[in-house]
């Protein structure tokens, strides 16, 4: 039991009867202010019980004394700020691609909206400055795996690629290693080849001849002769030095033995037609749209 029968000697005042170390705790009561401010909180903790949501039930929660919700608050903003929006959207959804280009009205507004709807849903992939990265294209170089025109862009961002939509694009690499298509020493001499088409060095004493021989057989047909690529198959430019997963020498025998079949999403369906437009637009923009 607490003894307030001591008193300190220096202080003059009672203990709580708490001694560590020859120190002594003194039986000080808490500030007046203190304590009302504590009743006090613990009379609006009460108040927002009840006037707002706040307790979780199994499958909802108290919507508290006037039902408020700060998620249909913003639902109702979101619709006002829509309705403000609602005419030049309209305006922005019927207008032709190439026209919106030619008017600076509606050029600025689709590729403000482009920029916001960019940094919501493709920034994780390309990156908020739309740099990409291993794997996802950089959308500031002119290098297109499926076409830099506008009506190109904006195709791959409805229907995205190998997305499972009908009207995706459905190119892919193939896994000429995998699938034993070509042999390992076979796929060492092309992946040396393939350097050799953007001017990269290649490894000392490599047959290029037989290199050319097995690009010409089994690639060419995606690829092009020479290299340069084709959009209508997603088979990117070889000669270019713009490579997507990467140009070393393990990185293409990786690529040319396990084929790439990467994914882009289709955003039709998630994203409004304008949405979807302004977004083509805002790409076309960043630099290297054609």
């Amino acid at each position: 039991m607490t003894d307030h029968s001591d008193i300190d000697s220096v202080s003059g005042r009672s203990t709580t009867g708490h001694e560590w170390d020859g120190i002594k705790e003194l039986n000080t009561p808490l500030p007046r202010w203190w304590v009302i401010s504590f009743y006090l909180t613990i009379i609006w903790a009460i108040g927002y019980w009840i006037v707002y949501p706040a307790w979780p039930l199994i499958s909802s929660n108290t919507t508290g004394l006037f039902g408020y919700s700060s998620r249909a608050d913003v639902a109702v903003e979101l619709a006002n700020l829509e309705k403000v929006r609602g005419d030049k959207m309209a305006v922005l959804g019927a207008a032709p691609l190439a026209d919106i280009e030619k008017d600076p009205a509606l050029l600025a507004l689709a590729r403000a909206k482009g920029k916001t709807v960019f940094g919501d849903n493709c920034a994780p992939c390309h990156g908020s400055g739309a740099a990409g990265a291993k794997g996802y294209p950089n959308l500031n170089d002119d290098d297109w795996l499926w076409g830099g025109t506008l009506d190109q862009i904006m195709q791959t961002i409805q229907y995205g690629a190998r997305s499972g939509h009908a009207k995706t694009h459905e190119g892919q690499m193939l896994a000429f290693g995998k699938d034993s298509v070509l042999k390992p020493d076979e796929i060492v001499t092309v992946a040396n080849y393939v350097r050799s088409l953007s001017g990269l060095s290649t490894r000392k004493g490599y047959d290029a001849a037989k290199g050319e021989k097995i690009f010409a057989e089994n690639c060419v047909a995606c690829h092009g002769d020479g290299g340069k690529g084709n959009p209508e198959l997603g088979a990117p430019n070889l000669t270019d030095r713009i490579w997507l997963y990467g140009s070393d020498e393990a990185t293409l025998i990786e690529t040319i033995t396990q084929g790439r079949a990467g994914v882009m999403p289709a955003w039709e369906g998630r994203l409004d037609p304008a949405t979807i437009k302004a977004m083509a637009v805002y790409v076309h923009s960043l630099g290297g749209g054609k």
